[in-house]
């Protein structure tokens, strides 16, 4: 039998439109009192098996304070026993497909069809039976060059179930793979050759896994991992996954402490040699333009950007690129250009940039071009353009629906606050009325 808590919501109240409208903000205070009023539930009951102090509840229910980790609302979906769907989430393990009447998510094709039907084989089966690659080879009694050749090609692969699904997805699964290689290392007999590169192989892993991690809203786990990621690399004496390491570090630091997320990435940077692949050089520079941007650097901003450019202008004839840092080109380079000058609050040089970049960017990639939608959104906003603000938040909203991360959804809803003076402009209009129903 599966375990019903005693803060389920009844299947009206789920249907009941100022309850999705709530659910929707994640206005959990909102739900709370609601479902005090016609259910009878206590706070303290929603405090116990939400895992929140009951005075919290109480201060929440009054209007005071939001719940933002991906973790916590995770949590609350579970407690309250909400549709995945109506929180932004991918379905959660205890649906069975029986959706209260008036929440049923839009249809959609194309793109999005395709990765929802990734989704869907994902939650329902799990990953790892859904992705026959997930089976994992047994290792040989001694481990050699071309074994661990078939676990760097594994891991590239699996490297692509990132494009389309978000970190409460993946994370799980590379995390599973870290784990493998540990037990590997273990138990496993080596040449010293075959050792530093499996090594290697898992400081890469570590890092996948804390992305995802971090994606997901577990960004504990994601500073572990990296810290982790950074002891690898050093015991196998690879100077680029170190540096990408530190590079993490600064991009998951940055919202506790800019000072030093910006020396993270100037140390990542600073483990740059002549021997350096042009991708790995501008995926340094790039995160520490980033980190510039969010500290109010403009100066450094713009000399770590036309460091990474200059980078991927330059290759080295025959260089081979790790398949980690290949994702980075030119088209990438021209969005974090536009995200730091959106961050810095230049949006004629933002807006430009981004319109060029997202034109042939595939929604097929639906989190990363809902991210980087929000941010042309932003700089519109800071430009006065407001209805071509909310024409991209739209676009973002439709590509974020059912993705596992809580990223897009923590740079729309500010977005939305924004827009609300502006409620009397049309296309502001509907798309308010649109995410309150």
């Amino acid at each position: 039998m599966i375990y019903q808590p005693p803060t389920a919501l009844p299947r009206d109240l789920l249907s009941d439109g100022a309850v999705q409208r709530a659910l929707a903000e994640h206005d959990f205070g909102t739900v709370f009192r609601i479902a005090r009023e016609r259910t009878g539930i206590s706070y303290s009951k929603f405090a116990a098996e939400c895992d929140i102090k009951a005075e919290r509840v109480g201060t929440l229910a009054r209007g005071q304070g939001r719940i933002t980790t991906f973790e916590k609302i995770v949590q609350i979906a579970d407690a309250l026993r909400v549709p995945g769907h109506m929180l932004g989430l991918t379905p959660r393990p205890w649906e069975a497909g029986d959706i209260p009447a008036g929440t049923s998510p839009r249809t959609e094709n194309g793109p999005n069809l395709r990765r929802r039907t990734i989704l869907q084989a994902a939650t329902s089966t799990g990953l790892a039976a859904a992705l026959p690659d997930l089976h994992r080879p047994e290792p040989p009694a001694r481990v050699t060059d071309t074994y661990v050749d078939g676990l760097r090609k594994r891991t590239a692969r699996l490297r692509r179930l990132d494009d389309v699904l978000g970190g409460g997805d993946t994370y799980r699964v590379y995390l599973g793979e870290v784990q493998y290689t540990k037990s590997i290392l273990r138990q496993g007999s080596f040449t010293d050759v075959a050792r530093r590169r499996l090594t290697a192989l898992l400081a890469e892993q570590a890092q996948q896994a804390g992305w995802a991690a971090f994606d997901g809203g577990h960004t504990r786990a994601a500073t572990s991992l990296y810290e982790e990621s950074r002891t690898y690399a050093r015991d196998a004496q690879d100077s680029d996954l170190y540096g990408n390491s530190l590079a993490f570090l600064a991009y998951g630091t940055l919202s506790d402490d800019r000072r030093t997320a910006v020396t993270f990435a100037r140390d990542s940077c600073a483990t740059i040699t002549a021997r350096t692949p042009s991708s790995v050089r501008a995926l340094l520079y790039e995160r520490l333009a980033w980190a510039c941007a969010v500290d109010g650097q403009p100066s450094g901003t713009e000399t770590a950007l036309a460091a990474a450019r200059e980078s991927l202008a330059n290759p080295q004839d025959g260089e081979p690129q790790p398949d980690w840092s290949v994702w980075v080109d030119h088209t990438e380079l021209d969005i974090m250009t536009g995200r730091c000058w959106t961050e810095l609050r230049r949006p004629l040089r933002a807006v430009p940039v981004l319109t060029r970049a997202l034109g042939g960017y595939s929604d097929d990639h639906a989190r990363d071009k809902a991210l980087y939608l929000s941010w042309l959104a932003d700089a519109y906003l800071t430009a006065g353009e407001i209805e071509q603000a909310a024409e991209a938040i739209g676009s973002a909203l439709d590509l974020a629906s059912g993705v596992a991360s809580i990223r897009p959804r923590q740079r729309i809803l500010p977005l939305l606050d924004r827009l609300r003076p502006h409620a009397g402009v049309g296309p502001v209009r509907e798309l308010l009325q649109r995410t309150a129903g």
